[in-house]
């Protein structure tokens, strides 16, 4: 029976603790939940897990902690979670545009026999992709669109009149490692999809604000010696906090079940 630590109590961390609860992730019980200030949740039914304190989460000997709260929480915690003997789920993927903290990460996974697990979150193919970074890839490419609202707190707010926006804006086109640091809440894709693939300088990214859709959309294309690949994907914006989709959650969930499944699809 896998322990789970979840690292936030946001929109994902939630859903992945309820998901738990449901007994939906397989061989795994909730040991803890770590927020910053847990009078915050006196009302809330996960208040028996919830701590806001460090030590007492490790205190729980979580096998398997899910960052889910940021990329800060990557640098401030993910180091620990791994050499206290846990896996380390990693949600905010484009913390690891700094290599530096990416290097210090692996280097504690391997000091300490766990692994750092990268879901799909909100966009697939990282399988096919990751195959085929066995062989040469010529091309990865991602280009993300979401509606307007989806990208207010971000600094595109201060690019555009978001509430004003008629057509679509390009906001970013670049490579993915500057992408990733400067929407850290909104193109964590393209971290996982550079990592899966050809790194985040090669990898380019394009962002853009569309007022004509409705569902956060991700098209990656990629070409190599395995092929071609061209992918869309439409997710559904959750509805608490619409720069995320609910399949990021059910990404970690999947991830948290397969490693106590006999049957995995989809490595």
């Amino acid at each position: 029976m896998n322990r789970i630590g979840i690292i936030g109590l946001g929109t994902i961390g939630e859903d992945v603790a309820e998901a738990i609860r449901a007994q939906s992730a397989g061989a795994a019980e909730l040991a803890a939940i770590l927020v910053r200030e847990r009078s915050r949740w006196a009302a809330h039914p996960l208040l028996p897990w919830i701590v806001e304190d460090a030590e007492a989460f490790h205190s729980t000997k979580p096998t398997i902690v899910v960052e889910a709260a940021g990329h800060e929480a990557v640098r401030l915690y993910g180091r620990d979670a791994l050499a206290r003997g846990a896996d380390l789920i990693v949600v905010s993927v484009g913390a690891l545009a700094d290599e530096t903290l990416l290097s210090e990460l692996k280097r504690t996974a391997e000091a300490s026999g766990r692994r750092i697990i990268i879901p799909s979150g909100a966009i697939g193919g990282l399988d096919r992709i990751a195959a085929g970074s066995l062989g040469p890839i010529e091309q990865v490419s991602l280009t993300t669109r979401k509606p307007p609202q989806a990208w207010y707190g971000t600094v595109i707010e201060q690019q555009v009149d978001l509430a004003g926006l008629t057509e679509p804006y390009t906001a970013y086109e670049g490579a993915a490692r500057e992408a990733a640091l400067l929407f850290p809440e909104s193109v964590n894709v393209s971290a996982a999809l550079s990592l899966a693939g050809i790194g985040m300088d090669e990898t380019r990214v394009k962002v853009i604000v569309d007022p004509g859709i409705a569902s956060n959309t991700h098209e990656i294309s990629a070409s190599g010696r395995f092929g071609r690949i061209r992918l869309e994907l439409q997710n559904t914006p959750s509805a608490r906090n619409p720069k995320t989709g609910y399949i990021v959650a059910m990404s970690v969930v999947k991830a948290i079940r397969d490693q106590s499944s006999a049957f995995v699809i989809g490595i």
